[in-house]
């Protein structure tokens, strides 16, 4: 799609959760994948962090990806410590 005013390139943006220490990224419940095409794709960051304070998830990071990877960006995620937090697992 092309903008009208600039003559830019609109790029559409997908938001993922991915494991910090192994680069897996979130596709369900207990369920991890290699790749960011088969990641569960959250509606908003906002929506993405809910998500990790609800499910007690930590040692995760959002990122912003776009289809060409030089325009990523990777956010933490800081989560409030809860008595029984489970790390992600890997799967």
């Amino acid at each position: 799609m092309q903008g009208s005013d600039h003559g830019c390139i609109m790029q559409r943006m997908r938001i993922l959760l991915q494991q910090k220490e192994t680069g897996l990224y979130f596709k369900d419940i207990d369920s991890w994948a290699k790749g960011s095409l088969e990641a569960m794709d959250f509606l908003s960051s906002t929506a993405a962090i809910d998500f990790c304070v609800a499910n007690k998830l930590n040692g995760v990071q959002l990122v912003l990806k776009f289809e060409e990877e030089k325009y990523d960006i990777v956010l933490p995620v800081v989560t409030p410590h809860f008595r029984g937090d489970r790390p992600s697992q890997a799967v």
